[in-house]
């Protein structure tokens, strides 16, 4: 599903994010990103979603060669992705039901779609009760919460989340991954960079680690590591 061949990254400063990387993730599999910080997780991540281009290297996903993308393609492209973000980057005024809308009423998505898809994966983090609710009114894993319906919304392929429980209690993380698990049970990829230690060595998952922008270990069912 994800292929990536001898990318490297050079943003215009000189900085070197990434450095020959090259990374097979096959359909539905849950992988982790782990890394000290700085180590290029996050511009990986931004290569999945187009926000940024490699220097060198072929992106590819579902047969489809990111780096040839037009602008104009980029979001269609990402129509098939859901992107978890650590700070929610949810609309202040809008509820709970409509930030989750808002992701389907971009694509044109019929008004009836909007509002049974718009449920259902309201439903489906557990926050059917506060769907009317706006972002200040709702907990931090409350906040989180409503990320992963908007991210889920449109049934993608892939599911990008960049450091989701960072800024959770234990518990409310655990909750937050236990969604991550039964989306990845429905076949959705799951690609998670993160911090958390604990998570990670309990999962048994795959791990990518990532050091100085390259690649220096993949492991099918791997431990988080000594990163701070």
């Amino acid at each position: 599903m994800i292929q990536l061949t001898n990318v490297s990254k050079i943003y215009p400063n000189g900085a070197r994010a990434l450095v020959d990387i090259t990374i097979n993730i096959g359909k539905g599999e849950f992988v982790f990103l782990v890394g000290p910080s700085g180590a290029g997780k996050s511009t990986l991540i931004r290569l999945l979603y187009r926000e940024e281009a490699p220097t060198r290297g072929q992106v590819v996903i579902n047969n489809k060669n990111l780096v040839r993308l037009k602008d104009r393609e980029v979001p269609y492209h990402r129509r098939n992705i859901g992107v978890i973000f650590q700070d929610f980057k949810l609309l202040p005024n809008k509820t709970v039901l409509e930030n989750v809308a808002f992701a389907l009423e971009v694509i044109g998505v019929s008004r009836r779609e909007v509002q049974r898809r718009s449920r259902e994966a309201t439903e489906m983090v557990g926050l059917a009760e506060k769907e009317k609710s706006f972002s200040h009114q709702l907990s931090g894993g409350e906040q989180q919460r409503v990320c992963v319906a908007r991210a889920i919304v449109n049934n993608p392929a892939l599911l990008i989340a960049d450091e989701p429980t960072g800024n959770l209690d234990h518990d409310t993380a655990w909750g937050i991954m236990d969604l991550l698990k039964s989306i990845n049970k429905l076949g959705t990829t799951v690609i998670m960079a993160t911090h958390a230690r604990e998570i990670v060595n309990k999962m048994q998952k795959r791990v990518i680690a990532i050091e100085s922008g390259r690649m220096v270990r993949d492991e099918e069912k791997g431990v988080y590591g000594n990163y701070a």
